[in-house]
């Protein structure tokens, strides 16, 4: 272990014969060998796997997922007997490329379709027995939920006194019992048989819609595979074996095929890379779908999706880009605030192992992107609170893989009015005067599993590099590794013993950048959002330090060059 200026850091561990082994093998940098054995990857099948996915070998046929055939019956029927359908989705990407990609495979097909997105405010979360009451009114014959569904128990209840079919997909962990509904597709099913687990809804609803075009020997829409790639980046769900398949064909595709809503979502982005990564997706691109379900009406995000009129696409893109740039503003002002509460020890970290905030006046859409931010920045628990007027308190919660958030919130449901989601993220709803008796529960829970060094933010480093090592070759087989996300996080190198060659420069107050000399060579080193470390750079001078940082390819006026993205530093002497 070594003490960085943030980080705790593991240093890379390795046998250099099996390293030297792998990179002959496969024909690797030596650095990216030593990552796949610091990841568990040693054997040759689990390498052939992990480096070269292919569809015989990761993805499993549909009919292994319970009721899935079932649910394609249903379907067909609907379509033949021209019953009216209606989609039910959810307001972030998930749910809006999930229903876009029912829209997009089922309208071709004859269906007498129709989808609805909540609003966040208005709405709430997930189908309720309003919408139930509604689609009996309007004479639907069949709901398919997508992405939300697998806690729907009244809403189940009530469309079965109405006799309507309500076909549950989800991707959500079920709580105990299952709705009584006519279907429910969900790998995470106890008696489900599905290989995979870890889809996104998307995912889900892509397996249902795979089984009912090859049903009926057709071909997939092209279109489904951008969506299908669009969500399941967007969802944060693991990027392993099927997933990590599906993303690469998906990223495959769409850097070949540029349709008019991806081309308006680079521009936006300013993305001018001519090959898309998962990252430039998952940062650049899919926020800005997500900003609709947070401040606005997602629903525009089917129809932005899905048309065809450049210049429709084009206008809700401009509202796209506005209401993220209104996002991020909202969110640097919440964080602001919170960070304030902490440097002032109302927060008190000392005392504290989990950031329990609460406000009325923050958007119930965006804390829960605050709270990953504090996740990141203080490495503790966090749940963060939209309070009501009804007494009733919103909130998003996330975590650290130390500590399972859906079983803490499970072993507290007494308090709880409503909860549902994943170990390190998750939503709930409970009464504004039970959140002081939650916080206590967590804060004992937390003592009681956790030690202060498993509290203590750490840093796993991947392998050893030299920045003789950071060269094109490098960057290449580095992309083997990719795509990178939940489960298969970018790695991390450490490089001892660099010297500054010259002054760093503090950009913008935020950013501060350095050249760093090692093994006859320099390279530039970044850090962004660390101004602090510009004063300890300057301490630093000319003496050695370590670094830990990602390599990456800087794309500028028609250039690629290597540069190094710091993580974190390690100084040697008096800084």
């Amino acid at each position: 272990m070594l003490q960085g200026e943030k980080y705790l850091w593991k240093l890379p561990q390795g046998d250099m014969h099996q390293t030297l082994s792998i990179a002959a093998a496969y024909n690797l940098s030596l650095p990216i060998a030593q990552t796949l054995i610091s990841r568990g990857l040693c054997e040759k099948e689990v390498l052939d796997t992990y480096l070269f996915s292919s569809f015989e070998r990761d993805v499993h046929h549909p009919s292994l997922m319970k009721d899935a055939v079932r649910t394609v019956e249903r379907i067909i029927r609907a379509i033949e007997q021209k019953e009216k359908i209606l989609i039910f989705g959810d307001y972030d990407v998930d749910g809006i490329t999930s229903s876009s990609l029912m829209m997009t495979c089922l309208l071709p097909l004859g269906a007498q379709v129709n989808f609805f997105l909540p609003h966040r405010v208005h709405d709430g979360y997930g189908i309720s027995t309003k919408i139930v009451d509604r689609a009996a009114q309007n004479n639907y014959k069949l709901i398919i939920t997508v992405d939300n569904g697998i806690t729907a128990f009244e809403p189940a209840r009530r469309a079965k006194e109405l006799g309507l079919d309500l076909i549950i997909t989800d991707h959500h962990r079920p709580h105990g019992h299952l709705p009584d509904a006519y279907a429910v597709v969900d790998p995470h099913q106890h008696d489900c048989a599905y290989p995979y687990k870890f889809f996104a809804g998307v995912g889900v609803s892509f397996k249902i819609l795979s089984l009912l075009y090859e049903l009926k020997g057709l071909a997939l829409p092209p279109k489904a595979y951008e969506l299908l790639l669009l969500g399941t980046i967007a969802d944060v769900v693991p990027l392993t074996g099927e997933n990590r398949f599906w993303v690469r064909h998906g990223l495959n595709f769409v850097n070949k095929n540029e349709t008019t809503s991806l081309k308006v979502l680079k521009q936006n982005g300013n993305i001018t890379k001519a090959v898309l990564s998962a990252t430039d997706i998952g940062y650049g691109m899919t926020p800005q779908i997500n900003a609709l379900g947070r401040l606005e009406d997602p629903r525009q995000g089917v129809k932005f999706l899905l048309g065809t009129d450049e210049r429709e696409v084009a206008e809700v893109g401009r509202i796209l880009r506005d209401l993220n740039e209104t996002r991020k503003g909202i969110e640097r002002s919440i964080v602001a605030e919170i960070v304030a509460e902490i440097e002032q020890k109302r927060i008190d970290l000392t005392k504290e192992n989990i950031i329990l905030a609460a406000s009325s006046s923050w958007p119930p859409g965006v804390i829960g992107l605050v709270a990953s931010r504090l996740v990141g920045m203080y490495g503790r628990p966090t749940i963060l609170f939209h309070l009501t007027k009804q007494g009733i308190a919103k909130g998003s919660c996330r975590s650290i893989p130390e500590f399972n958030m859906f079983e803490a919130l499970q072993a507290s449901r007494s308090l709880v009015e409503q909860f549902g989601g994943h170990t390190v993220a998750a939503g709930l709803s409970i009464k504004i005067d039970n959140v002081p008796l939650l916080k206590q529960a967590l804060e004992e829970r937390i003592a009681a599993q956790l030690t202060p060094q498993e509290l203590q933010q750490k840093l796993v480093l991947d392998a050893t590099a030299s920045l003789g090592d950071i060269t094109r070759k490098f960057t290449t087989d580095l992309h083997l590794l990719e795509p990178f996300g939940a489960e298969n996080r970018e790695p991390v190198f450490y490089l001892p013993n660099v010297v500054q060659v010259q002054k760093p420069v503090l950009m913008k107050d935020l950013h501060v950048k350095c050249m760093v000399f090692a093994d006859n060579v320099i390279k530039p080193l970044v850090f962004f959002n660390r101004p602090a470390l510009f004063e300890k750079f300057l301490v630093c001078a000319d003496e050695p330090f370590d670094i830990a940082a990602q390599v990456t390819e800087n794309h500028w006026n028609g250039k690629i060059s290597v540069e190094l993205l710091g993580v974190d530093v390690a100084f040697k002497g008096v800084v």
